[in-house]
């Protein structure tokens, strides 16, 4: 099995730089890493994949005004979910115009979106570092090890920044719901 890491540091410097090996590497190597972040945050697989696509073409674009190297995966998960977040938008639009898209129910469909809009609120509201661990172990998947490592962290040190985070998110989203009432 292929290694599941970011492109490393000095690939991303290399392709910030102009380098278009590195920066074909850099685009190749990051698609598995947005694909599965686009799934967890968009509202369908087809978002996912629309939303993946353009995430991968801002980095394309924009690699040179990535400041820190090792910031990569915090700056494409903020991409990709800003990418959700408008796609999520533009299904509802004003006026009752829908896309064209089967449903199991209206009903089920936006108490779903509300429910991705308030994790995604949840996780953005963490302190820095608790975000960071909580992407890196619960969104992209990385082992406690690696997360540890990536971020200079101890294990344990890791492990209770993990805990601080969850239970945030889960003290955030057992409170009540942005709107709760429905007016009539």
């Amino acid at each position: 099995m292929a290694d599941r890491g970011w492109p490393s540091e000095q690939v991303v410097a290399a392709a910030r730089d102009g380098d278009a090996d590195s920066l074909t590497a850099l685009v190749s190597g990051s698609h598995p890493h947005v694909r599965r972040f686009a799934r967890s945050l968009c509202a369908s697989p087809e978002d996912a994949e629309d939303a993946a696509q353009e995430a991968l073409i801002i980095l394309y674009r924009k690699i040179g005004t990535l400041r820190a190297t090792g910031a990569l995966a915090t700056w494409m998960f903020r991409i990709v979910r800003n990418e959700c977040i408008r796609r999520s938008r533009l299904m509802l639009r004003p006026h009752g115009q829908f896309r064209d898209r089967p449903v199991s129910s209206a009903e089920d469909e936006v108490i779903r979106r509300l429910e991705a809009g308030r994790v995604v609120a949840a996780i953005a509201a963490l302190p820095a570092d608790q975000r960071q661990v909580l992407i890196m172990r619960d969104v992209q998947g990385y082992s406690g090890r690696m997360v540890a490592d990536a971020l200079g962290l101890s294990t344990a040190a890791m492990k209770s920044r993990l805990h601080r985070a969850r239970a945030a998110v889960n003290q955030a989203l057992a409170g009540p719901s942005e709107g709760g009432g429905v007016d009539v």
